[in-house]
């Protein structure tokens, strides 16, 4: 018994140490600059490189705000041209851990939508995990449908971004622009912070169970303030579909009350009302108009 938990200890030890304290993630926003991506049919709506530099750009944001221990590099942080050579150069010298590229789809047929991810080679087992997890998130609390994971085969050629770079890599497509619908949805800044949400939650989701040992997750701040998005008479579950496409945590307290709405749903916690008018900006944004921001002590 002593001996196998000599043993125990070891084995434990060893994974504290193998294991890295931060990792780092390149963001690479497709096209730029000259390369306009592919462009879709209306003329009022933006092309590819416009959308991915956005989506890039919330994606980075939210990482930078929700999550600890992470670096990112992004590959362009402006509507500049940057070659497929230099965005793997980059990745390569950063000896970065994560590539996510961020791109939008075409079809011939203007049926055809949906979000896809692709890796270089299905045998690529982080990858494939990492794919997994952001189309389950597309999926399911983003709402869009999921068309899958593709690899070299099913694309019939390479692409240079997956091929070689180092790391494990994944090239995200957020959408069809040659679809009418999901190309408005894609240029609004709901449908890209949804979009961008989503491979949030699924980056997170992948690096926290992958990485046991690093404290990914920001502890919450302690403050007297919260957006309040919404009240109600009975208990609503804080997990249904009118919650399911915010980035936030809901949570639902019941309050004393003289009136019928005994139940109040409140999203943050902070420290002054300042604070909070990022996050009130954003649920106002994405379906709660009537937000405001609460003294919870009150």
């Amino acid at each position: 018994m002593r001996y196998a938990l000599v043993v125990l200890f070891f084995i434990v030890t060893f994974i504290s140490f193998a294991q890295p304290r931060r990792i780092t993630l390149v963001i690479d926003a497709g096209h730029g600059g000259s390369d306009y991506g592919h462009i879709p049919k209306s003329k009022k709506l933006m092309p590819e490189k416009d959308v991915n530099i956005l989506i890039a750009n919330f994606l980075g944001s939210y990482i930078k705000k929700y999550l600890y221990n992470i670096d990112i590099v992004y590959t362009r942080t402006d509507d500049s041209f940057v070659s497929l050579d230099d965005r793997v150069e980059l990745a390569n010298l950063k000896k970065a851990d994560y590539f996510i590229s961020i791109h939008c789809n075409a079809n011939d047929k203007a049926a055809v939508h949906g979000t896809e991810t692709h890796v270089h080679n299905i045998k690529s087992a982080k990858s494939v995990r990492l794919a997994e997890t952001l189309e389950k998130e597309f999926a399911t609390r983003a709402a869009r449908k999921s068309r899958g994971i593709k690899d070299t085969k099913d694309r019939e050629h390479s692409l240079q971004v997956l091929k070689y770079t180092t790391m494990a890599s994944v090239l995200v497509e957020c959408g069809f622009l040659t679809n009418e619908r999901e190309a408005n949805y894609l240029n609004t800044t709901q449908g890209q912070e949804i979009v961008a949400s989503a491979i949030f939650r699924g980056f997170r989701t992948f690096i926290v169970k992958e990485y046991p040992t690093i404290d990914f997750l920001k502890p919450p701040s302690k403050g007297d303030y919260a957006v309040q998005i919404m009240s109600s008479k009975v208990p609503i579950a804080t997990d249904s579909k009118a919650f399911k496409t915010l980035e936030h945590k809901v949570i639902r307290q019941e309050v004393e009350s003289t009136n019928a709405y005994k139940y109040r749903y409140i999203v943050g916690n902070f420290k002054t009302r300042e604070d909070g008018k990022d996050v009130l900006k954003y649920l106002q944004r994405n379906g709660f108009k009537d937000a405001i921001i609460i003294n919870t002590k009150n």
